[in-house]
């Protein structure tokens, strides 16, 4: 018996049949003092101030008013950069998830056998994870310079982690009957996994992949702030600038765009189920 049993007495039921059974008492008065506790000490490290913010939120509308109305004669100047943003969601997201698929197969434990491996690979994975899409760019940067590659390809990490884990945790849920099967028949494992595996999962698994481009889209914007191109860099420059109606027109732009992905997204969703 645990210290909070001891202190919060378990209550005792008595069936029908005579027989006597413990209920522990309710766990919410600990857990919501655990989160009160974790709240006080987070507002302590962060420094949060309620009254600064009360203070202060009227300047996120002052901003706001000065976005609308958009400035329309700076559409054109738009085009280029959400193409790029575009493209390299596409392309990023493409790569992505079909990079992922062999990494999700071999970090699935109903597939593989060997532990090591599997280890190996979650880890791998989990570690990609951890990686922030920003921080990811500015490497990109660095490496193959400012543009729309460092964006590809920070777009492609990020749905290479995003699609690989939620893959191979579809892959562990599925019916391995017929796979197995297949193997008692004397097929490979490939040949049984393409037969019997991959049809059970192709559907959320393409599913996964266009809401993962939904967001893709979006973090593709904000890229620019690193220099990897895209809406990000036209964007930062006009905040810098306190150009306000032409970002107010920036984001209308983004927003119908992130619609019409979202709408096609949902559609092709609702298509495969």
């Amino acid at each position: 018996m645990g210290l909070y049993d001891k202190i919060f007495k378990p209550k005792t039921i008595v069936l029908s049949n005579g027989k006597e059974v413990k209920e522990k008492f309710t766990r919410t008065p600990l857990i919501l003092l655990i989160l009160i506790i974790a709240t006080v000490v987070s507002v302590q490290i962060t420094g949060f101030d309620l009254s600064l913010l009360v203070e202060r939120i009227h300047q996120f509308f002052v901003i706001l008013g000065r976005m609308f109305p958009p400035n329309v004669d700076y559409i054109p100047n738009i085009w280029g950069p959400l193409l790029d943003t575009i493209k390299m969601s596409l392309l990023g997201s493409f790569i992505g998830s079909v990079v992922a698929i062999p990494f999700a197969i071999l970090a699935s434990s109903n597939i593989i056998s060997i532990k090591p491996v599997l280890w190996i690979v979650r880890l791998f994975l989990s570690i990609v994870r951890t990686i922030p899409t920003l921080v990811c760019a500015l490497i990109a940067t660095y490496i193959w310079g400012l543009g729309t590659m460092a964006g590809t390809v920070a777009i492609g990490v990020f749905t290479f982690a995003y699609v690989g884990k939620q893959l191979f945790e579809l892959i562990e849920t599925v019916d391995m009957g017929a796979y197995e099967a297949m193997e008692a028949m004397g097929a490979t494992k490939s040949k049984a996994f393409v037969t019997t595996v991959l049809p059970q999962v192709l559907p959320s698994y393409i599913s996964v992949c266009m809401f993962c481009l939904e967001g893709n889209v979006r973090y593709a914007s904000i890229l620019g702030y690193v220099g990897a191109g895209g809406l990000g860099l036209i964007l930062n420059e006009k905040i810098s600038w306190k150009q306000y109606d032409s970002v107010g027109m920036i984001l209308v732009i983004l927003f119908g765009t992130v619609l019409i992905i979202e709408w096609l997204s949902h559609y092709v969703r609702k298509k495969l189920t």
